[in-house]
């Protein structure tokens, strides 16, 4: 049986490589075609976070209104997220990936983990099953901690 420090200290030995390895694919990637991570980054936020305005998108990337007004023109300028006014303040633009920003998304995380297939051919056949009953338990354990958390924010 292994130890709680042993169990933990695994763990972070493969998420270090894990991240290590993903980031660089995705580093190579975006690189190769002329985009920075601040500018990846921001499209990922408007990926999971949906419409909202550059005051929303400088806040959550935590850059100057100025920094992140430039980042959009740059996504506008090539055609990855659309500008339309705000209903509310005709003053403000909604800011909203576009289907090439998204294709571009898609692409980007696809490249970031095709590592993982060449993996999984250095594994055998058991082993691959091993390790993904392993993963199984372990993604069940974080999904479970996640909602707990999730929870107790709330009641705060």
């Amino acid at each position: 049986m292994t130890d709680s420090h042993e169990f933990t200290q695994t763990l972070r030995d493969w998420t270090d490589l894990f991240m290590t390895r993903s980031m660089r694919g995705l580093g190579h990637y975006l690189r190769a075609r002329g985009f920075s991570m601040q500018q990846f980054f921001m499209l990922m936020q408007l990926h999971h976070r949906g419409q909202c305005g550059v005051t929303d998108l400088s806040s959550r990337m935590e850059i100057s209104n100025a920094a992140a007004s430039q980042q959009v023109e740059k996504l506008f300028q090539l055609g990855l997220i659309t500008r339309a006014e705000d209903p509310n303040d005709r003053r403000a633009k909604q800011i909203t990936l576009s289907a090439q920003g998204r294709e571009l998304l898609e692409a980007s995380v696809n490249e970031r983990y095709r590592w993982l297939e060449a993996l999984s051919t250095n594994l055998s056949a058991a082993d691959q099953q091993t390790v993904e009953a392993a993963l199984k338990i372990l993604s069940e354990a974080a999904r479970k901690l996640e909602a707990q958390q999730q929870d107790k924010s709330r009641v705060e």
